[in-house]
């Protein structure tokens, strides 16, 4: 990792590097590890304007006016688009063992769990289609469906997808509690109006089977109107499906609307495991561990001339800095911390109040983690707490700060011994 404030190398460096070093160059640019990578951001810009372009033209295509002119200019787009997704793919499949999911396991087996993952699949879902119109020399419309699937990519790229499909993966029990709801009362609707309907229509409500459509379009407030009851006790049912369907239709979009909320307010950007990974702290952790720390983290966009924490306040998280810059205000003067660097960390291990005033010199990413997780992970890891001590004790670390690491114990008794200045 560079160190604080120094810039990324430069993107012509990839082919002078060893093989190992060039793997993981690859494998940074394409998960977009840094946040202040600009041959990262390029390739990134290029992949989702071209996921869009293959969209639009897989749809347009479909307009005889436009399929039939242009259709040689399309196929030589989607050859291009072909060949630029092919290499993605076997660039991520070959760059798999530096991914931190992947952490101790050997190449080969690093890469076979990679194809197996939802995104590798996507990926090959993308380049399936041209593959398959050489193969059977078949009409290039006949996939247009198939293309279609480029537009899943997205996910790997849009922070609103990657947290709506957090949300999911977070609540993914009591939604999976909701859908037994809703099958339940669909399968008791069903039922009930194949009893009081099967002998006035038989050939709409004579199997439980039949009548499940009509609860199906019922519960879901759909409402088609090709099955209606004509019974009186069978509009009696209908009424109370319908009154059913609208309360179980708001328990799973409560749940998913509540959960996107909580993952909007505690990451303002998306939080990768690559980006966990270059932490230095988290450096040596195998996977379950940064999977572990990575549910806990919380980020945080900081403009210029934000203070981040104040001498005297209470202690309660740690901040790691992902880009940008920060200045402590010590007694001896300010300190400036960079990327890679952590701070908070003393404070909350002692119990004491902050000793110092902290505050963004330019628009800095943080993670942020809580005081109660940051104890909990350090009685679950106690090899973060012996990497903090270490970093925190080494030789030629300065008075007033350890390396990567927070304000130094004499500091603390000092401002423990001095009253907070008036806010």
């Amino acid at each position: 990792m560079p160190a604080a404030g120094q810039k990324p190398p430069p993107s012509l460096s990839l082919w002078r590097l060893p093989r190992h070093a060039m793997r993981k160059r690859m494998f940074a640019i394409l998960e977009r590890d840094s946040v202040r990578d600009p041959t990262a951001q390029i390739v990134h810009t290029v992949l989702i304007v071209l996921i869009l372009a293959n969209t639009f033209a897989a749809i347009v295509e479909t307009v005889p006016s436009i399929g039939t002119p242009y259709r040689s200019s399309l196929h030589v787009f989607e050859l291009a688009s072909f060949v630029i997704f092919a290499i993605e793919y076997g660039l991520r499949l070959w760059a798999a063992p530096e991914n931190p999911r992947f952490r101790g396991m050997p190449p080969t087996r690093a890469r076979v769990s990679y194809a197996a993952t939802p995104a590798a699949i996507i990926d090959l879902l993308a380049v399936m289609p041209f593959g398959l119109v050489l193969l059977l020399n078949a009409d290039l419309r006949i996939f247009a469906l198939f293309r279609l699937v480029r537009f899943m990519k997205l996910a790997r790229y849009s922070p609103g997808i990657a947290s709506l499909l957090e949300a999911i993966r977070i609540e993914r029990h009591a939604l999976l509690a909701c859908l037994g709801i809703i099958s339940a009362v669909v399968l008791l609707a069903a039922s009930v109006m194949y009893v009081v309907e099967h002998e006035a229509q038989p050939d709409k409500f004579g199997s439980i089977p039949l009548a499940a459509w009509w609860a199906v379009v019922t519960v879901t407030t759909v409402g088609y109107g090709d099955v209606v009851p004509v019974t009186l006790a069978g509009r009696m049912v209908a009424g109370v499906t319908m009154i059913t369907g609208l309360v179980m239709l708001a328990l799973p979009v409560g749940i998913i609307t509540s959960a996107f909320a909580d993952v909007i307010r505690r990451r303002e950007f998306v939080v990768s495991w690559g980006m966990v990974a270059r932490v230095p702290l988290f450096a040596e952790l195998d996977a379950a561990g940064i999977g572990e720390i990575l549910r806990l983290l919380s980020s945080h966009t900081a403009e210029p001339g934000e203070i981040l924490m104040r001498r005297g306040d209470v202690a309660r998280s740690m901040f790691f800095i992902l880009s940008g810059e920060v200045q402590i205000e010590l007694e001896s003067g300010p300190l400036r911390l960079g990327e890679g660097h952590f701070f908070g960390e003393m404070a909350l291990r002692t119990g004491r109040l902050r000793s110092a005033t902290v505050r963004a010199l330019s628009r800095t990413q943080l993670l942020i983690l809580e005081g109660k997780d940051f104890t909990d992970l350090l009685a679950r890891r106690p090899e973060i707490a012996d990497r903090i001590a270490h970093l925190e004790h080494r030789e030629e670390a300065p008075h007033s700060l350890r390396p990567r690491g927070d304000i130094s114990p004499e500091e603390l008794d000092e401002a423990d011994r001095q009253p907070p200045p008036d806010a």
